[in-house]
């Protein structure tokens, strides 16, 4: 989870040893090694984790800066092994049975992306393990887990590491790991003993997921059928795409494209390809996985993230095969889920259902009238109401003018 303050740090062309701490709603949600030396910590508030370290800067949260600078750490990657999939900005997976051959042993494939990530001037610990999930927790502690050995690692993991890594996890999953703590089970074990039926009854859907990962099971299962035809999104850029704006309002219209025919289809998309064709003929593709089948907001965000990274890498290092500005986007499904894990609460569904419908509206309209034609409110600081409110185009990141407990 330092991810955040590593690219906060490049942004504001710190060393890579400074004390940063990156903050969301006013309390530290990642925060470099220097700076937890010092006593910074997630979750307090910025005022303490100022008064604790004078010296931390502080920047805000910015998902497209974490990726933007992650793109070069995923390139690098990629040249030792390829078909590396995006979980987050700062998280990579990949499959090792084949790197492992090549270079003799999964310990010196290791060592080879290790030492790959260095040279493109970030550090990783690498995790090994029969399943994805147990193998992120893996890497947290620098480990290989043994054949078979999935459950057992995880058994002696505190409870609350199961909210640990948000890509992992669903939306209700802190409030889970708190309330089995309350009730006694405190270790991953202690709840992967509980009887599968005792936890759906008792904790629901993403209780049951939880508990498949903590004895260690596969994962959820694929779509299991062909994927449905024409699912792709498919978009040609006239005038090819340059900028980060420009990329921006791309990925929301290819993502509303895409999620009607996933709607249409009765299936949601939990791996998606994203890819682009260059001036010059070249094509770049990137793979992001999510834990949850992606909204159609998710994917715009991950759209533009990726353009975001792709765009900037060849400003600054004219490389990748970034021969020119982008003339086509496509997104693919690569992996789809049945419609049930797409369904709604009973309470608030309608809602949500008009939510999406408006934001289809006003999306259409910002293609109408232009980007800057739909805006939204932002909570921004200042000494009076008008001052207060920052507008900024829909599907932008709300960034405030100023910092909103600033007068």
């Amino acid at each position: 989870m330092d991810w955040p303050a590593v690219a906060a740090a490049a942004a504001a062309g710190l060393e890579p040893t400074a004390q940063v701490a990156v903050t969301l709603a006013n309390r530290v949600v990642a925060c470099s090694a220097a700076a937890r030396e010092a006593g910074v910590r997630r979750g307090l508030r910025r005022r303490e984790a100022q008064a604790r370290c004078p010296a931390v800067h502080i920047a805000a949260a910015d998902p497209a800066r974490d990726a933007r600078f992650f793109e070069g750490v995923v390139m690098a990657v990629d040249d030792v092994v390829p078909r590396a999939e995006v979980l987050r900005p700062g998280l990579l997976v990949l499959a090792i049975r084949g790197a492992a051959r090549y270079f003799g042993s999964e310990q010196a494939a290791a060592e080879r992306l290790v030492d790959a990530v260095a040279a493109a001037g970030a550090e990783c610990q690498v995790g090994i393990a029969d399943r994805l999930a147990t193998a992120v927790f893996a890497a947290r502690a620098g480990r290989v887990v043994e054949p078979g050995g999935d459950a057992q690692f995880l058994s002696a993991l505190s409870i609350r590491q199961l909210a640990a890594e948000p890509s992992l996890s669903g939306p209700g999953r802190a409030e889970l790991a708190d309330l089995l703590w309350r009730m006694g089970i405190r270790t991953v074990g202690q709840f992967a003993a509980l009887s599968r039926g005792d936890v759906a009854s008792r904790f629901g859907a993403d209780a049951v997921v939880a508990h498949r990962f903590a004895r260690g099971d596969p994962g959820r299962a694929p779509y299991g059928r062909e994927l449905p035809p024409d699912l792709e999104a498919v978009l040609q850029c006239d005038p090819p795409i340059e900028r980060v704006d420009a990329a921006a309002f791309a990925g929301r219209t290819l993502a509303a494209a895409l999620h009607r025919g996933l709607e249409g289809a009765g299936v949601g998309c939990t791996r998606l390809a994203i890819h682009a064709v260059t001036a010059g003929g070249g094509e770049l593709s990137r793979v992001w996985r999510c834990a949850e089948p992606l909204t159609e907001d998710a994917t715009a965000d991950r759209v533009r993230w990726q353009l975001d990274g792709w765009l900037t890498s060849r400003s600054v290092a004219g490389q990748v095969g970034l021969d020119g500005p982008v003339n086509l986007l496509r997104l693919q499904p690569v992996e789809v889920v049945s419609a049930e894990a797409l369904q709604l609460p009973l309470w608030g569904g309608l809602g949500e259902e008009d939510r999406l419908r408006a934001r289809r509206a006003l999306v259409r309209v910002q293609g109408l009238l232009g980007q800057e034609a739909v805006q939204v409110p932002v909570l921004s600081g200042g000494r009076g109401p008008a001052e207060r409110i920052t507008l900024t185009p829909l599907g932008d990141e709300p960034v405030p003018r100023s910092a909103p407990d600033r007068p």
